[in-house]
């Protein structure tokens, strides 16, 4: 079971929330708790209730696609690094990559598409179901690189939190449960590529591109899981002229996997806060619906994962990367795939789309 959505903004449920976000809610919950708890003794100052509520403001009241301290977070980062700090994706723990050739007409042929994602889902319940707690990353690439022909390259990458289990073992049986998807190879990944020069909205890198980013922020269910096909090849009726399937475009998704307890609990919360927070009728139903489909793919030992998606468009000049941007909306558009360009973190999102992001930390991209 796939998500992309954060859930329903009861205080500071965001999408992905990184420690720092998480201990600071902690902290805030509790400082408001023990204030609440004292004025049955003592009426504490006035302005202990405003402090209070300022930092709840500041962690949940989101201005676009972000919250008030997210935003404050991206400006900083802007202001104080060039290019993706070695700490983003070096983090503690066993990483593998491997490049994978699933067989030929995989992703356009509906049976064979599903066959796919139920042999994956099925490697995903078992990396989420390895620890006590989420850790486990599984992050899969895929390149469309345009000459004379389109080059597809496609990659799988796994990280093992150190402390987190047997990563040799965990990582051992995952490559036999990918090894079932096509013909797998070990991987070596090239190092991240350097910014350069910065613009309005796109990012210069060494080796002489220019490149855009976006996360993609929903897909409806219409797409039938064959998001990469829409993105990647190109709706065969409508897209067979629009310009961006003929430049260079990378898409990504990392998949956190989580424990068994943690996905029932996680769907109880959500099923609650749907019942308590929701008041239009239809999307009550639409709940209802999807809170069922939930319940009977855990019971049948399915687990829930937090999904991050990314698109990253190519050029070799600022003009074409904007251009293929705009095309790229186009496609989105048309498509009902909801995207956001990243203001502010291009100099980091550009990652995501490598076989790096696998080591990437949540908040890595806020």
């Amino acid at each position: 079971m796939y998500s992309l959505t954060p859930g329903y903004r009861v205080p500071a449920l965001q999408r992905g929330l990184s420690p720092v976000e998480t201990t600071l809610t902690k902290i805030n919950a509790g400082i408001g708790g023990a204030i609440l708890a004292s004025a049955m003794i003592t009426p504490p100052p006035v302005w202990t209730f405003g402090a209070v509520g300022a930092a709840a403001a500041l962690l949940n009241v989101a201005p676009g696609h972000r919250s008030i301290a997210r935003w404050a977070a991206v400006g900083y980062r802007r202001l104080r690094e060039r290019t993706a700090p070695g700490s983003m994706v070096a983090q503690p723990g066993t990483t593998a990559t491997w490049q994978l050739y699933p067989d030929h007409g995989t992703m356009q042929d509906p049976h064979s598409r599903m066959a796919f994602h139920d042999a994956f889902s099925r490697a995903l319940a078992f990396a989420g179901g390895q620890a006590r707690t989420a850790g486990i990353q599984v992050h899969v690439t895929h390149h469309a690189a345009v000459e004379e022909f389109t080059a597809h390259t496609q990659t799988i990458s796994v990280h093992v939190p150190k402390g987190l289990g047997h990563a040799e073992r965990i990582i051992g049986t995952l490559e036999g449960e990918f090894a079932r998807l096509g013909a797998l190879t070990s991987a070596e990944p090239a190092p991240v590529l350097e910014v350069v020069e910065r613009g309005p909205g796109w990012v210069g890198l060494d080796d002489g591109r220019y490149a855009v980013t976006a996360r993609i922020t929903g897909w409806p269910d219409e797409t039938d899981g064959d998001l990469m096909r829409k993105v990647l090849l190109g709706d065969g009726k409508a897209d067979h002229k629009n310009p961006l399937f003929v430049t260079d475009r990378s898409f990504a998704v990392l998949y956190r996997p989580m424990p068994p307890g943690q996905a029932r609990r996680s769907a109880k919360w959500q099923s609650a806060a749907a019942e308590a927070f929701t008041t239009d009728k239809i999307k009550q139903a639409a709940n209802e619906i999807a809170t069922g489909a939930t319940h009977g793919a855990l019971v049948q030992g399915a687990t829930l994962v937090d999904i991050d998606a990314y698109l990253t468009v190519w050029g070799d000049n600022p003009e074409a990367v904007t251009d293929a941007r705009w095309q790229a909306s186009l496609v989105a558009d048309r498509h009902r795939i909801r995207l956001d360009w990243l203001t502010g973190q291009q100099h980091r999102a550009h990652v995501m789309t490598t076989p790096h992001g696998a080591s990437t930390r949540k908040g890595a991209i806020l």
